[in-house]
């Protein structure tokens, strides 16, 4: 999804495609915007600069699962289904204005995808992908340092910029981010909960109204658990994953996560699911449905969920995690989309110039928010939506404090262990204390063997 342009025609050129893409910047965006909505308005946009291209890019198709290959043309970018027909509109203008040939595919499984085609030369020239990929990307030599000026870097959400750096070089072009935050009810609790301990008491009044109402938190655990949503329990103890080195970087030599400050989340974690707060009956596989089906008055969840919570005809509201008993407000990840170059790209100053000269501008950043329906990372580009979506302003006030997911190769050692751990304790199958030493040792094992 990054790209750039040689000259000042190009830039005339994009600056076009991205206001026809876009339409009018006081037309109402949501996250309900689909991929095939915004390829239509950008479609009817431009026909002529669409018709003068349409030999230079062809429609994403799909990469080969078993035998993951780019596209024959000059340049390559592999993205996901929502975002490549509004890429398609870039890549054609590119195309166009460089004198040269662009497909963009759509990656199913883009990470191993990526991976696997780029070791025997198959690859992409640019792929779009999650932050917290980097580091393994960057110690498997796949990806390529971007160079961003200083007043370009200014323009972006400065979590955005933390989450695109691995060893204080910067990788990747950030487009979108996104977080967890409370989605609630409104018709059951009209009001924003500040602390834990209003929103239980909200939680049981409306429950006394409601025989429907079975879960007084929903928030995804299952029986394996899910250390995403363990994350914020921690933090709000000044606890987490990983210490941080003199830089700030996060250290995978210091896993912190039966620090005692850790410990006290996990002893929360233990309390609600004492008091059935919590349940490892409520999974990835349910947990929406909960909410959406009116079972719950509280949905700990991210942008994903609203295009079936709004689908389902509940009034909602979105406001940031409450903070805990004797503790601060809970803190989420933030999980920043990039625009990656290979650093095995076939055309590598074509990848460099899309990503670096496209991919900062606001109306490019726009285009693909009604696309994806993240808050853009552009700053400028946020306000723009933030100021007529109040939705997209609520995902970001939630987390604008946050901290952006570890993007180390250490992070992989963690998943699994703090996890189980986190469904353990919440089930009463061990004592917080003891569950969390296990997994701390468990997790120092993992990353010593990975290293």
């Amino acid at each position: 999804m990054h790209k750039r342009a040689y000259g000042a025609a190009a830039i005339t050129g994009v600056a076009a495609l991205v206001l026809a893409g876009c339409g009018s910047s006081s037309d109402k965006t949501s996250f309900t915007t689909t991929a095939s909505a915004t390829a239509s308005a950008s479609e009817s946009s431009d026909s002529t600069s669409a018709s003068s291209s349409s030999t230079s890019a062809a429609a994403p198709a799909a990469v080969d699962e078993k035998n993951p290959a780019r596209a024959d043309a000059d340049l390559v970018i592999w993205a996901d289904a929502d975002r490549a027909p509004i890429l398609t509109k870039y890549a054609q203008q590119f195309a166009a204005d460089n004198g040269v040939t662009v497909a963009v595919q759509i990656a199913a499984q883009t990470r191993q995808q990526f991976g696997d085609a780029t070791k025997v030369g198959k690859g992409p020239d640019i792929v779009v992908g999650a932050h917290d990929w980097l580091g393994e990307m960057v110690q498997n030599g796949t990806v390529a340092p971007i160079q961003l000026d200083a007043a370009t870097t200014a323009k972006f959400a400065p979590s955005a910029v933390a989450a695109s750096k691995f060893n204080g070089q910067n990788y990747g072009v950030p487009f979108s981010v996104e977080n967890i935050a409370l989605v609630r009810n409104t018709d059951m609790v009209p009001d924003a909960p500040a602390t834990l301990d209003d929103l239980l008491k909200a939680a049981k009044a409306a429950q006394a109204k409601d025989s429907k109402i079975t879960t007084l938190l929903d928030q995804s655990v299952g029986k394996t658990g899910n250390a995403y949503y363990t994350y914020p329990w921690l933090s709000a103890y000044g606890g987490g994953i990983f210490g941080t080195t003199a830089s700030g970087d996060y250290d995978p030599a210091k896993v912190i996560v039966n620090s005692a400050e850790s410990l006290k989340g996990a002893e929360q974690l233990a309390a609600m699911g004492k008091q059935k707060v919590l349940s490892t009956n409520v999974g990835d596989d349910n947990s929406e449905a909960l909410f959406t089906g009116g079972k719950a008055p509280f949905f700990i969840t991210g942008p994903w969920s609203i295009p079936n919570v709004k689908k389902a005809g509940i009034k909602y509201g979105i406001s940031s995690l409450p903070s805990l008993p004797g503790g601060d407000a809970m803190q989420p990840f933030l999980g920043v989309q990039l625009f990656y170059v290979s650093a095995k790209a076939k055309n590598a100053a074509l990848a460099q110039d899309f990503v670096t000269q496209y991919v900062p501008t606001k109306e490019f950043q726009l285009a693909i928010f009604q696309a994806g329906g993240r808050p853009p990372a552009l700053t400028e580009a946020y306000d723009e939506v933030a100021a007529s979506d109040p939705d997209v302003k609520a995902w970001y006030e939630a987390g604008k404090d946050g901290k952006p997911m570890p993007n180390i190769p250490a992070m992989n050692s963690v998943w699994g262990p703090l996890g189980q751990a986190a469904s353990d304790v919440i089930a009463g199958k061990a004592e917080a204390k003891a569950r969390f030493d296990a997994a701390q040792k468990e997790i120092v094992a993992a990353i010593k063997k990975s290293s």
